[in-house]
């Protein structure tokens, strides 16, 4: 039974009734306190449960607790007013025409402007805690909306993203692919098989915002497999890789495309080809991965390309300003593109 009353009328209930024991506590143990006395107390506090409900219902009914501050201030104030005036009518035609032995006050004028000023404390009091409580509770609730709106628009801007890399990576694949099938089909169809594999495992990307580091460097190394078919000799790769970081989460694909922009503006462009070293450690409580890579930028590539943009957006999504990221000329020979994320 007890579980069907809302959280309203029990606010109401115990508030009320508290109203009344205090009035009863004092009254028995610190004043001579009379039977008219307690049954007043007592209309007193039926009385407000009813007025206060009813004014409840003219909030809800007319929705003032959604209104601007300045219309609720004065909405509340005159309801108060009208409130007290009822409440404290009804009190003084109770205690000078039903209880025997009312208030010493023959004058029912001054009776009922003593009881109105005291039920004005009262009332006021009761519509500050009301107007409180949902206040609180609209702006707990718009938080959470707010929170629910955010996880929701960053899902679809990872999704979008996700979208937008997977043709550019597999457009780059098809293309080594190509170059192969005339030369040398047998390596040909050891390239596809590589492709399907890291399809394959792009796939299951998709559907997680962060994958183990060990799930995206299998990605990495079947693309190198990949591309080494095309490069040949030309392309030689180094792993520095500390096991302890192996579980840790980074964005899918992330390591992937930052190792394509590296064959694709460094690698390709030099006769000679070059090396890929790849590290993976921790420093201060932060996860740090660099590519790095021979090669020169000859020009602000921190701007450019869908690669490194949605790199960026990926860490601002998952991580915030937790994360950093950059891509710079480390000496004369060599380019670092370098990801910092917090250990979670």
């Amino acid at each position: 039974m007890f579980k069907r009353i809302s959280k309203y009328w029990w606010c109401q209930i115990l508030g009320w009734g508290a109203y009344a024991f205090l009035f009863l506590f004092f009254g028995f143990f610190f004043y001579k306190i009379e039977t008219s006395q307690v049954q007043y107390i007592l209309f007193s506090s039926l009385f407000g449960i009813l007025i206060t409900h009813g004014f409840r219902t003219v909030i809800v009914k007319y929705r003032w607790i959604q209104k601007p501050f300045e219309s609720v201030a004065v909405y509340f104030f005159f309801g108060i007013l009208v409130c007290s005036i009822v409440d404290s009518f009804l009190l003084s035609c109770i205690s000078h025409f039903l209880l025997p032995g009312g208030p010493p006050e023959t004058d029912f004028r001054d009776s009922w402007l003593r009881v109105f000023f005291s039920q004005t404390v009262f009332m006021a009091l009761w519509a500050v805690i009301y107007f409180l409580w949902h206040y609180v509770e609209e702006s707990r609730n718009s938080q959470v909306s707010q929170l629910k709106l955010e996880a929701t628009v960053r899902t679809l801007e990872l999704k979008t993203i996700k979208s937008q890399l997977n043709p550019h990576f597999i457009f780059n694949a098809l293309n080594s692919i190509r170059a192969l099938v005339d030369e040398n089909p047998r390596r040909a169809r050891t390239a596809i098989t590589e492709l399907s594999n890291i399809l394959r495992n792009s796939m299951q990307a998709d559907k997680a915002e962060t994958v183990s580091l060990e799930n995206e460097l299998s990605i990495v190394k079947d693309y190198l497999a990949l591309e080494n078919i095309r490069f040949e000799e030309r392309l030689k790769v180094q792993y520095d890789i500390d096991p302890e970081t192996l579980e840790l989460p980074v964005p899918p694909m992330m390591l992937q495309t930052l190792v394509e922009n590296a064959i694709k503006h460094g690698i390709s462009r030099e006769v000679r080809g070059g090396l890929i070293v790849i590290s993976s450690h921790v420093h201060n409580m932060q996860h740090e991965i660099t590519i790095r890579n021979t090669g020169q930028i000859v020009e602000d590539m921190n701007g450019l390309g869908l690669g490194l943009a949605s790199t960026r957006q990926r860490l601002s999504l998952l991580f915030g300003s937790r994360a950093f990221f950059e891509i710079y000329n480390f000496d004369k020979a060599t380019v670092e593109a370098r990801v910092q994320m917090p250990l979670l």
